[in-house]
């Protein structure tokens, strides 16, 4: 007979530097449990960052990989962190959270780095869920705690530009989102077959086939709406319909494009600069000729009065997920509730920095309606825990990159495994995702 998982606690808790998908720093947790049972978890980072997120904490050494090494980070976990989580009930998730909360002291967790208290935190849950089952230690069972799951609608980010790759398109992502499909499974595959259809594309048409950081193509295009014809393109070659089996999304990132000194958002492909009422006018039109579905950070991080706008124009018709503008983090979601400006909320863990604190933020989401996504970030690793919180949650959808690149696929392979291991049970999210949308 088997320890009761009740009388199991935490034996050790350790943090090194490893890497991430660019090849910087970032911190590997290792959580061992007084039965043995041992769990890691690997933070992500991101390029383009939102100023009201959690500090991730860098060394500063220019002599050490750039100055972005993660020793200090790592140091805390070790030294400030162990030494009060020993002892303590892996299954207490959220006593652990807030006591690293606690130590830390600082509303944006500059002093440990969230980066450190996030690899804890993951992998807390990860040894807890092993805890209960120490065969299959499926984290999206324990953490789901016997409410209903789903598999999400993955956000394939198969054309990049931005911050997330060079002399591309001003919008960060252009994504496709197979809506219309019945399984995850299939919506693996049309994701997957589009993404290659989009690469013969750009290849017959002379493009290079470099990529950016979440493996997109990065083409250079005269305009942003090129790239939206082009993924069209890659929809209807690849033998899908847009509109009806798949449909499009946008992350503007429109933080990077917004100049302060002009109060203007700068579309430097295609020279020109629009205020706040015009890119909406833009986004409008768009969102008529195209049958886009979602659009992320469509305005600056500060522009509330904007976002409200845009909800007004677009809400009832298209998503609108504010990743920058809300970053995770309760006090500024409760914000956009009440000044009605945004419907959705993206979720990053490594914005807020413990999974009790996003599983608050989307708490508060769905209390307002909303929905939400779960996210990646650019700067990824092998680490899967966005996939079971994707599934545990019930969130509906999943943003983790293109169908490319091992860091990426990782996250797609792992809810392959989840949907099998559902088998008759598993439930694909398709256009329940998107219901709440007539409510605005």
């Amino acid at each position: 007979m088997g320890i009761d998982p009740r009388n199991i606690t935490i034996a050790a808790v350790h943090a090194h530097q490893a890497l991430d998908s660019r090849g910087n720093p970032t911190v590997e947790a290792t959580v061992e449990l007084s039965n043995g049972i041992r769990a890691y978890s690997l933070v992500p980072s991101g390029a383009s960052t939102g100023s009201y997120e959690a500090l991730e904490l860098r060394d500063g050494d220019n002599s050490r990989f750039g100055a972005k090494g993660v020793l200090k980070a790592a140091g805390n976990v070790n030294d400030v962190i162990s030494p009060h989580l020993i002892g303590m009930s892996p299954l207490d998730q959220s006593t652990i959270d807030q006591t690293m909360i606690d130590l830390d002291g600082t509303p944006d967790k500059s002093n440990l780095g969230a980066n450190g208290i996030l690899a804890v935190s993951m992998a807390i849950a990860r040894a807890a869920s092993l805890a209960i089952n120490p065969l299959e230690g499926e984290l999206w069972s324990y953490l789901s705690n016997g409410n209903d799951v789903s598999l999400p609608v993955p956000m394939f980010n198969i054309l990049n530009g931005g911050r997330h790759a060079s002399n591309s398109a001003d919008i960060q992502e252009f994504m496709v989102m197979p809506v219309g499909v019945d399984t995850f499974s299939q919506s693996l595959r049309a994701g997957a077959e589009i993404y290659q259809a989009l690469r013969s594309i750009l290849e017959a048409d002379g493009h290079g086939l470099n990529v950016g950081d979440e493996g997109g193509f990065a083409p250079t295009l005269a305009s942003n709406r090129d790239a939206i014809e082009i993924v069209l393109k890659a929809i209807n070659k690849a033998g899908y319909s847009a509109g009806e089996d798949v449909f499009l999304a946008l992350d503007v990132a429109a933080s990077e494009l917004f100049s302060s000194d002009t109060n203007q958002y700068d579309l430097a492909r295609e020279g020109r600069s629009l205020s706040a009422g015009e890119l909406i006018d833009l986004y409008d039109s768009w969102s008529k000729e195209y049958p886009i579905i979602s659009i992320e950070d469509g305005l600056d991080e500060d522009d509330w009065s904007g976002w409200t706008l845009l909800r007004q124009r677009l809400g009832g018709r298209v998503q609108l997920v504010g990743d920058d503008l809300l970053v995770t983090n309760i006090n500024r979601i409760k914000k956009g509730i009440g000044l009605g400006s945004a419907t959705s909320v993206l979720l990053k863990p490594n914005q807020i920095g413990t999974l009790t604190e996003t599983f608050n933020a989307l708490t508060m989401a769905r209390e307002a309606g909303w929905g939400a996504v779960m996210s990646h970030r650019s700067g990824e690793t092998e680490d899967t825990t966005i996939a079971d919180l994707s599934v545990a949650w019930d969130i509906g959808q999943i943003k983790t990159g293109a169908p490319a690149r091992s860091e990426r696929v990782a996250k797609y392979n792992r809810l392959l495994r989840i949907e099998a291991s559902l088998a008759e049970n598993a439930t694909y999210s398709g256009s329940k995702a998107f219901d709440y949308l007539s409510n605005f």
